[in-house]
């Protein structure tokens, strides 16, 4: 899919937008005051895959906590902040890599031109984050709750910001609604080539809400639109890291794991699918192996599938047929088709 171009915006050592990959992130729910609390799931969530974590800064106990934590962080961290210039000013000075702000939400403009000259100092990008639960009211009653009084209001707080000479913006426009999200998105697209953060606002628990997102940020993907995401589920983040990445691995852009391409199973299957498919992920759990294997249980649909993969297996009556690159390799006993698929997984491995 091509990649709709936007301006590019540096977070530490991670680049946002450009043409660089697509990044995920995820969110704390630890009080940021405590600091091992909420760095024990910061480095929880980058174990888990997330590339950037955000923290919710709420007053001056966390932003004494900031240094601590972004010392002690493997990743790039983001402070969320409302309202109060002066939090996000400590925020900044103490270490943090990035800011959520609306800096409509800050009431004097003066303090506007503060943070965007502290941000600028610091080299610090700002990410304007409007949710349709809190769309300024003159928009709300000449668009109503639409993608135009989204992207209205995004653009508003961009140009407070571009008004002080600041650019390193990034924009997320979120609404619990998975239409609603795409189609503000693809029209700020239209308009902007500030990157986009993507995301479904609450959305509701790891099951449903991980379907929303999934939708939601897949559409906009596909249409070559977003730099950065966020899969958001209640309770735990601890989830939402392994959602986004497998959004991004569906859709071709993350390589960094085993593709398994398995067939749903009927009852012509000849092969133990299931059984495979959980050995093989569980022998290669976590491995960097950007291969594409297909499980497939019978002889019908099976070799064509197994040809298109990097590597796979088909069902063949009392045999399974072992495929590479296309190519038959040989026909292997039931009982040792597991064992024979894992090492030619690990010679193309080895070749790569």
């Amino acid at each position: 899919m091509e990649r709709k171009k936007t301006r590019a915006v540096r977070v530490r050592d991670l680049w946002i937008g450009g043409g660089h990959p697509v990044s995920v992130q995820s969110m704390c729910n630890t009080d940021t005051a405590n600091a091992e609390a909420t760095l024990e799931q910061v480095r929880a969530l980058a174990e888990r895959g997330a590339d950037i974590v955000r923290v919710s800064v709420y007053n001056r106990d966390c932003v004494s906590a900031l240094k601590q934590i972004v010392d002690g962080s493997p990743v790039p961290i983001v402070a969320d902040i409302h309202f109060d210039p002066e939090l996000a000013i400590g925020s900044m000075e103490n270490g943090v890599h990035k800011l959520r702000l609306n800096p409509g939400n800050i009431e004097k403009r003066a303090d506007v031109g503060r943070v965007a000259d502290c941000a600028k100092a610091h080299h610090i990008p700002i990410r304007i984050g409007v949710n349709t639960g809190s769309l300024p009211k003159d928009l709300l009653d000449r668009y109503g709750r639409s993608p135009e009084a989204m992207v209205e209001a995004a653009l508003r707080h961009v140009r407070l910001l571009e008004e002080e000479g600041f650019s390193d913006i990034v924009v997320s426009l979120k609404a619990s609604d998975v239409e609603l999200t795409v189609q503000a998105c693809r029209l700020f697209a239209e308009r902007s080539d500030i990157p986009q953060h993507l995301g479904v606002t609450e959305p509701g628990g790891p099951g449903i809400g991980s379907i929303k997102s999934a939708i939601g940020i897949g559409a906009l993907l596909l249409d070559g639109i977003g730099d950065t995401i966020r899969v958001d589920v209640s309770g735990s983040p601890l989830p939402e890291p392994e959602a986004g990445l497998n959004i991004l691995r569906a859709l071709g852009l993350r390589r960094d794991r085993l593709n398994i391409v398995a067939c749903p199973t009927c009852g012509r299957r000849t092969l133990d699918v299931e059984r495979i498919v959980d050995e093989i992920e569980r022998r290669f759990a976590g491995q960097a192996i950007p291969l594409t294997v297909a499980v497939m249980g019978c002889a019908v649909n099976g070799p064509g599938e197994s040809r298109n993969a990097d590597i796979g297996v088909s069902g063949g009556g009392k045999e399974g047929v072992l495929f590479r690159k296309g190519k038959l390799l040989r026909r292997v006993p039931s009982e040792r088709l597991v064992d024979e698929l894992a090492a030619e997984i690990e010679k193309m491995r080895a070749e790569l």
